[in-house]
């Protein structure tokens, strides 16, 4: 009845802002047209799409972190959510029976972030979308974020294939060269935004308010592509944000994900993994990006040898 009660309750909240897309650079776009795997297949170049970046022309690496689209009408589902109705279900239980026995009287105060009152009873899977200056989707299980790709005409990233991209063609241990660097990836911060609202880093990992924790001003995650320093290039260009801001699952047996995410303390750099969890498992951090076979090229026109 607690989380019926949750539902009525978010049902009357404005959509996020983001529903808007804020305009971008035609690199940095989604596949123009209708939402889904037909128009992935269609607006792909040779040898990838222009929303993802090549590596070594062996295969192509999304350039930015996934959010998570409606299939039908392609508007962008709310991040701080899951974005199937039974883990949507089982989060706002979990807020609806802790709320008042987490943390202090003004983490209690804060109020859950808007949702989208079509992504509740929402039956189909949600597409990947790949796009600079979005807020990246978390509170996605494996098994969704592999859907997600499929969706959009991807798939899941391979371990190996996800760490030689995160390296760039230099074959460093983190995306801008060897030696690590605090605060050049949005990774191992001081505050843990568990810690601030609930008093323990170890708890509260389904509150739909942790992504939205701000300290000094600033929130602990990041949009997409807004961590200048962290690039991994290749040639010309660069995939954004391979270590920090989330972790992201890759195709690896039982379930794994990669680059830790903003307030994990690790730097360990491209060779982060954690594979502790099977593919069903969600929380605020962990978020996907995908990986796409590179397109054949076009065959050569026969030569005229009259």
């Amino acid at each position: 009845a607690s989380a019926r009660a949750e539902l009525w309750r978010v049902r009357g909240l404005a959509k996020p802002a983001e529903s808007a897309e804020p305009a971008a650079p035609h690199h940095d776009a989604a596949p123009s047209g209708a939402a889904g795997p037909a128009s992935a297949r269609s607006a792909r170049r040779a040898p990838c799409p222009p929303e993802m970046v090549s590596i070594a022309g062996r295969y192509c690496v999304d350039r930015f972190e996934g959010s998570l689209a409606h299939r039908s009408d392609g508007r962008l589902l709310s991040a701080d959510y899951p974005p199937t109705p039974n883990a949507l279900g089982g989060v706002l239980a979990d807020w609806a029976t802790k709320r008042e026995r987490g943390g202090d009287l003004h983490a209690r105060a804060l109020p859950l972030p808007p949702l989208d009152p079509s992504q509740i009873g929402a039956a189909s899977a949600p597409f990947a979308l790949s796009r600079r200056g979005l807020r990246p989707s978390g509170f996605v299980s494996g098994l969704v974020a592999r859907e997600a790709c499929a969706a959009a005409g991807k798939r899941l990233c391979t371990h190996e294939e996800w760490r030689t991209a995160c390296r760039g063609d230099q074959r460093t241990r983190f995306p801008y060269g060897d030696a690590y660097e605090d605060g050049a990836c949005n990774v191992n911060r001081p505050h843990h935004p568990a810690a601030i609202l609930h008093g323990h880093a170890s708890v509260g990992h389904l509150d739909p308010r942790l992504v939205r924790v701000e300290v000094d001003g600033e929130p602990l995650l990041r949009l997409t592509g807004a961590s200048a320093r962290c690039l991994s290039r290749w040639g010309d260009d660069a995939v954004f944000d391979m270590v920090g801001n989330l972790d992201e699952w890759v195709d690896h047996k039982g379930g794994a994900f990669a680059g830790g995410f903003f307030a994990r303390g690790t730097s360990s750099g491209c060779d982060a993994l954690v594979d502790a969890h099977p593919e069903p498992y969600l929380d605020y951090t962990t978020g996907l990006r995908c990986c796409l076979d590179t397109a054949p090229a076009e065959p050569s026109p026969p030569r005229d040898t009259r």
